[in-house]
């Protein structure tokens, strides 16, 4: 029986078939037409609080600290000089930055709390929108009277004051200045808190207010890193907390810098400058890092005219080269350990992703008995670049018809679903020569298709850069337009168990909070912020990792914006 109602399912690789099938099945029944979203992205407010939330259930006092999360929030503007302005794409809504603090209780017997605030990025923008009429700018997919979105600040050339930073959220940030100090109270211990996106800066942001206070370009760090492009998702070291990301600059020959700042001394070292003849400015939201390399992959997202197209169509998203079969994705390894700048080069088949999840390096040999590294890269992989225009709001909330027309033509639901993929990769030998082509390949390991995998994947900190067996997601079964649960996914038997609440409510990104001395990589609760678009509320669930059952929920009498990424900043002990 596939999995269409509410509660969590369990499912083994052998219902993957059937799963997928009635996916399928859902989408072209129009089953996503009972399930609202409007409460998720239209008519949001922000509330500063702290607001305390009604907890049921059991949110254990160990999962203690603060949730961080941060996404688009309202997507329209009213009263301008123009009328309504409508921000066309779900990347380009206004920022809305949320926490939500998770307080153990100070007696026996008592219940944990949660309180909750929120606040608005992008003020200074919409006022400015509503006094003086729409600006052009730069944005990720408006397709009309552009208004600025999260690629604001592409070039020095536009206004730095219109950057909205929407996407994920950074805590101690190694390098940039510390915060101030936060008020008594119950609170995560936070050194900075920034929020970035797929721009070369970041934006700094109050941990106790979340008051934003400015943005701070990627040439902070070093001078060298002046391209207006970089991953909205950079990686910290596990075990020593570096940072790390890369900056492109656009040119006659495209620039990837990849770049380490230390988190004990703040001193920020550019591990290889990658220009290669023929290699493309592409859109790249995220890598790999494993225990000593970090790994890029340039998608099939190529932009045209190195990178410059996007000024000619004011736009990302129209200014990528249509996806073409033939662009094979191209893998570059750089050495983070010793200095050695890139070691290797493959390729892959053509394909797009947004997130990484995990990398990892297992020891191997050769047919002659030689040492050699397999790097395990594992990712949420669609088949075409179809996906992105899957994200503006006419499709997420089916206005005119546009979900039906997007969904439907082309049979599109089947490039737009992600499936996990892992590829392998042998590495050569340390001593030889580094490849100075993508002549070499890797091997398609592994592939689990939706809704036993989804995207927004999030796994066990301590496992990051190492093997591991368990990842979770948002998956979407065809009941909604976006994602209508969350599936953990077991990478080793290949087996899935999903959660799902009732028709019109859409879980976000789960966040893996370990229980402390938890043995198992499983032991810890997953929290997801949930939007019922039904009752026009919000809730955030808890859910045992293990089983995937709810524990417990926080619920807020408003709804709260279906967002990308956050963190958990647990409180210290």
């Amino acid at each position: 029986m596939a999995v269409n109602g509410a509660g969590t399912f369990h499912r083994t690789r052998l219902d993957e078939d059937e799963d997928a099938a009635a996916m399928s099945q859902n989408v072209l029944a129009e089953s996503w037409r009972q399930w609202p979203n409007e409460a998720a992205f239209d008519n949001l407010d922000e509330h500063r609080g702290p607001v305390p939330l009604k907890v049921t259930g059991d949110i254990p006092p160990w999962a203690a600290g603060s949730l961080y999360r941060t996404g688009p929030g309202q997507s329209r503007v009213d009263k301008t000089a123009k009328g309504t302005h409508y921000v066309s794409h779900w990347f380009d809504g206004f920022a809305h930055t949320h926490r939500f603090d998770i307080n153990a209780p100070s007696k026996p017997g008592e219940q944990t709390t949660v309180t909750y605030s929120s606040r608005r990025q992008s003020d200074d923008y919409v006022s400015r929108v509503r006094k003086k009429g729409w600006r052009s700018g730069i944005s990720f997919g408006q397709k009309a009277d552009p208004c600025v979105g999260i690629f604001s600040k592409m070039m020095s050339v536009f206004e730095p004051k219109l950057t909205t930073y929407n996407v994920t959220v950074m805590a101690d940030v190694p390098g940039m200045p510390p915060a101030k100090p936060a008020p008594a109270g119950h609170r995560a211990p936070v050194a900075n808190l920034y929020t970035g996106t797929d721009v070369a800066a970041l934006q700094r942001i109050d941990p106790a207010t979340l008051e934003p206070l400015g943005p701070a370009s990627q040439a902070v760090f070093h001078p060298d890193l002046k391209g207006p492009m970089s991953s909205a998702h950079a990686q910290r070291d596990p075990d020593n907390g570096d940072f790390f990301n890369y900056n492109l600059e656009f040119g006659r020959t495209p620039t990837y810098r990849v770049f380490r700042v230390s988190a004990a001394t703040g001193k920020t070292d550019v591990l290889a400058t990658v220009s290669d003849p023929g290699l493309p400015a592409a859109y790249l939201h995220s890598f790999f890092l494993t225990q000593n390399f970090l790994v890029l992959c340039i998608p099939s997202s190529h932009l045209q005219w190195k990178g410059l197209g996007i000024l000619w169509h004011r736009n990302v998203l129209d200014a990528m080269e249509p996806f073409d079969a033939s662009k094979r994705c191209r893998w570059i390894v750089v050495d983070r350990r010793h200095g050695k700048g890139v070691v290797a080069r493959f390729s892959t088949l053509a394909a797009f992703f947004f997130h990484s999840i995990n990398a990892f390096e297992r020891p191997a040999k050769d047919e002659k008995g030689e040492e050699r590294v397999d790097l395990i890269l594992d990712y949420a992989e669609y088949e075409s670049l179809d996906v992105m225009k899957g994200f503006y709001y006419d499709v997420i909330l089916n206005r005119n018809e546009e979900a039906k027309r997007f969904w439907t033509a082309k049979d599109r639901f089947k490039t737009t679903t992600p499936s996990f993929v892992r590829h392998k990769f042998t590495m050569p030998s340390p001593n030889a020569a580094p490849t100075t082509d993508y002549s070499a390949t890797a091997s398609r390991e592994q592939t689990i298709r939706s809704p036993h995998a989804g995207d927004l994947p999030t796994i066990h900190p301590d496992r990051r850069g190492k093997a591991y067996r368990y990842v979770y997601s948002t998956a979407n079964r065809g009941l909604n337009t976006l994602v209508d649960a969350l599936v953990k996914t077991d990478v080793e038997a290949a087996d899935a168990a999903l959660w799902a609440g009732p028709a019109g409510h859409m879980p976000g990104e789960p966040i893996f909070v370990p229980r402390p001395g938890g043995m198992d990589e499983d032991d810890g609760v997953v929290l997801s912020v949930v939007v019922d678009s039904v009752g026009e509320r919000a809730y955030l669930l808890c859910l045992d990792a293990r089983t995937m059952e709810e524990m417990g929920r926080a619920e807020a009498e408003f709804a709260i914006a279906m967002g990308f990424h956050g963190t958990h900043v647990p409180m210290s002990t």
